[in-house]
């Protein structure tokens, strides 16, 4: 089986690699038709990431709670970031999935209580949240995706 760390590292070099020729004014961009634009998909994963596998078992998250309550389903960006936050973001799409692969492999993640997602699919174990890591971060790159191709095409 692959390892579920390294397969979300691979999205993410994967996206990263994808806007790497975007400016700092295309990140930040939200185009007609959209309420957000690729940098906040991008925090965002990392928000999700550490409301559903560090806050949910109990553990302090490693971003702090501001940053998740910036970047949570339902929220939209609301200043630009400057170029060095959009460095900070692209370097804790890394840390983060280091530091929860690390406490994982500590077996921090002991106490977790079910929970249903937006989409249906309930979480009983933190094995069930990794999982649901990669379709959400499958999710978030189909936004991407499209954003970075609108933001070309206009």
């Amino acid at each position: 089986m692959n390892n579920p760390f390294e397969n979300i590292r691979q999205v993410r070099r994967h996206l990263l690699n994808h806007v790497s020729e975007l400016t700092v004014d295309q990140l930040n961009r939200v185009p007609p038709g959209f309420n957000n634009n690729i940098i906040w998909n991008l925090a965002h994963l990392v928000a999700a990431q550490q409301g559903i596998c560090h806050e949910h078992p109990g553990l302090d998250p490693i971003v702090g709670r501001s940053f998740i309550e910036a970047y949570k389903p339902g929220t939209k960006p609301v200043d630009n970031l400057n170029e060095k936050e959009i460095e900070m973001i692209k370097s804790l799409l890394f840390s983060t999935i280091d530091q929860f692969e690390a406490d994982y492999q500590k077996g921090l993640f002991i106490n977790y209580d079910p929970r249903p997602t937006r989409y249906g699919v309930t979480l009983n174990s933190i094995e069930d949240a990794l999982q649901f890591l990669l379709f959400h971060e499958g999710l978030h790159t189909g936004y991407i995706w499209a954003l970075k191709r609108t933001l070309l095409n206009s």
